[in-house]
């Protein structure tokens, strides 16, 4: 907000009496909060800070070590500097004594070798102290409008990031008070870099105040939520001391950060949504982007050298006829009791809800971990957490990012396929669903379908023409292993009655039910038109 005393000296006005700076350049960006001017030693005490004293020296003492104490006494205020004209005193050259103290005290000692109107100086410092004040302050309106208007518009954190980025020209990251990166805008620099060791180089800066600069990090942390109910940490990664207007930007900022997540609260928590675009990217693209292992990591979930799972957990009843928004709900809820599971058993992963059937999970484990033992202890968790029954299927371990897809497709289909026999199985493997795992993952091939319609066209259009179960009582029969008794039974019909809808089925379809090829093929047939289902 308050120009440097580089800034102040540059003005036509002191320009005109050749200044000249003798010691102290170290501190020629300190800021001039008000100019000064003290024709006596002993003005510290009546100083605030900040003040560029001016003087003629005429009232300085001689003696070396009074000047030293007059320079110390001045720095101690926190005085940004010291302009002297040499017309009236010391116009063969300043004291050794006051160079070196200034230079001692990192405070700015400048000359003037031509008579000055100090009454001019300080109507020009002042007037550029003003000027620089009136620009934050329009700056800070600005700031204010932008980010109101991204409250008002319910902006993701994402986008916030990527105004902080733009406003302030640097990389901003959105933390957990855990040190897990939720969001993040590298400004345009290499986010893999941005992020490396992200924990353990967060973790050591602890912020004194809500909002607080470090100089040796080059941090400018502000804390995010309600004081009292803070859940996060913004910070910029300022190399040099931030203006005061990106101060006002992180403030800002984290304001609309808070109050999206109240807004958010019955939705998708922030975490979620993160692992979520992590997770969709994992699925979307053949080739992960570059930067998304960093990423990961920087969230607790190394990628790179460790044992990569997928996992695919849903409600154990299947898609509810529900409204939609009802359906996501039960997933939202999946999703947090998924990841508590996982935290409780120690087991580092990202979850999110990536599509309308169940919840993901990225499972990453030690190269040396025991896969199956972490599965039990996480399914268990996973069926405790949950609000109700639940199926959990997994798919191949990898050990590669590039292979994740894979995982996390198969242990979707293991979900889907295990949905009509689900078992008293903890979790589900392709080994475990064996023809209706397979039928599942070519359940997109034509062929297959075809198939599926040629074995059951007649019966299906019976059934949709006449109203008639012809193809429940045949589900019937082949589950029952071609007992036709037991058939019976589980059709809740007579033997008399269910032997002649057998008869009525084998007459539409053309085909003999006691012949096995037949029945095998029917009830294949069948499990793939249950997959429609689905």
């Amino acid at each position: 907000m308050y120009p440097s005393v580089a800034e102040a000296i540059a003005l036509p006005v002191i320009r005109r009496a050749k200044p000249q700076v003798v010691a102290g350049s170290a501190g020629m960006q300190g800021r001039v909060r008000w100019v000064h001017v003290a024709e006596v030693a002993d003005i510290a005490h009546l100083l605030r800070g900040g003040e560029l004293v001016l003087t003629t020296g005429i009232a300085l003492p001689d003696e070396a070590a009074a000047l030293t104490r007059y320079v110390a006494d001045l720095a101690a205020v926190r005085a940004a500097g010291l302009v002297i004209e040499l017309v009236r005193r010391w116009s063969d050259g300043i004291p050794e004594a006051l160079v070196a103290a200034a230079d001692r005290y990192r405070l700015p000692l400048i000359t003037l070798a031509e008579e000055t109107r100090f009454v001019s100086v300080t109507e020009a410092v002042v007037a550029l102290i003003v000027d620089a004040q009136l620009a934050e302050l329009r700056a800070a309106e600005q700031v204010h409008e932008t980010f109101t208007s991204l409250t008002v518009a319910g902006a993701e954190p994402a986008e916030v990031l990527r105004e902080v980025a733009r406003i302030s020209g640097l990389p901003v990251v959105l933390e957990t008070l855990g040190h897990e990166v939720l969001a993040y805008d590298a400004a345009g620099q290499n986010p893999t870099e941005l992020l490396a060791d992200w924990g353990q180089r967060s973790r050591s800066m602890a912020a004194p105040e809500r909002t607080a600069y470090d100089e040796e990090s080059g941090w400018l942390v502000t804390m995010v939520g309600a004081q009292g109910a803070d859940w996060g940490r913004l910070v910029l990664l300022s190399p040099a001391p931030p203006p005061h207007r990106h101060v006002v930007v992180a403030e800002r900022a984290a304001s609309a950060l808070a109050v999206h997540r109240l807004v958010a609260r019955d939705r998708e928590s922030l975490e979620r949504q993160t692992h979520r675009m992590l997770l969709a990217q994992l699925l979307g693209q053949a080739v992960p982007p570059p930067d998304l292992a960093a990423r990961a990591a920087a969230l607790g979930v190394g990628l790179e050298r460790r044992q990569l799972v997928g996992v695919a957990v849903r409600p154990a009843t299947g898609t509810p006829r529900a409204p939609a928004l009802a359906w996501q709900e039960v997933l939202r809820d999946l999703a947090e009791a998924t990841a508590l599971a996982a935290r409780r058993v120690a087991v580092p992963a990202l979850v999110g809800v990536v599509d309308d059937t169940s919840v993901r999970a990225l499972l990453s484990l030690p190269a040396q971990a025991g896969v199956d033992a972490v599965l039990r202890r996480l399914a268990r968790e996973v069926h405790r957490s949950a609000a109700g029954p639940v199926l959990v299927a997994v798919g191949t371990t990898v050990s590669h990012v590039a292979e994740v897809r894979r995982s996390l497709g198969e242990a979707a289909h293991v979900a889907g396929a295990a949905l009509r026999s689900p078992g008293t199985q903890l979790y589900h493997k392709l080994d475990n669903v064996r023809l209706r795992g397979l039928l599942h993952l070519l359940r997109e091939d034509e062929r297959v379908r075809a198939f599926a319609d040629r074995e059951l066209g007649p019966l299906l259009a019976r059934d949709a023409n006449q109203r008639t179960r012809l193809v429940e009582l045949l589900r019937c029969f082949c589950e029952q292993g071609g007992n036709k008794s037991a058939a019976a039974a589980a059709a809740h019909l007579s033997r008399t009655a269910y032997y002649q809808q057998l008869s009525r089925i084998a007459q539409v379809l053309g085909v003999s039910l006691e012949d096995p090829e037949s029945m095998l093929s029917l009830y294949v047939a069948l499990l793939v038109h249950e997959l429609d289902e689905a």
